[in-house]
């Protein structure tokens, strides 16, 4: 199941406890995906952050944000 049906799956009336198990999978999901979007971001080189228009003070900054936090 693609995140976009999670989310489409979520807006639906659910019984309470699969209401809860979604949110939590869809929270899972969203933590991992800022974790390897922040990893990925440590490794890029100065001409790669340039190129997408971060400083590398940007992306230290971002990168060692914990997953949970947005």
């Amino acid at each position: 199941m693609s995140l976009t049906d999670a989310f489409a799956l979520s807006a639906r009336p659910l019984p309470p406890l699969s209401r809860v198990a979604i949110t939590l999978a869809l929270a899972i999901a969203t933590w991992e995906l800022r974790h390897k979007t922040r990893k990925h971001l440590s490794q890029l080189t100065s001409d790669q952050l340039h190129d997408i228009g971060l400083t590398q003070t940007n992306a230290e900054s971002e990168s060692a944000k914990p997953f949970w936090r947005a």
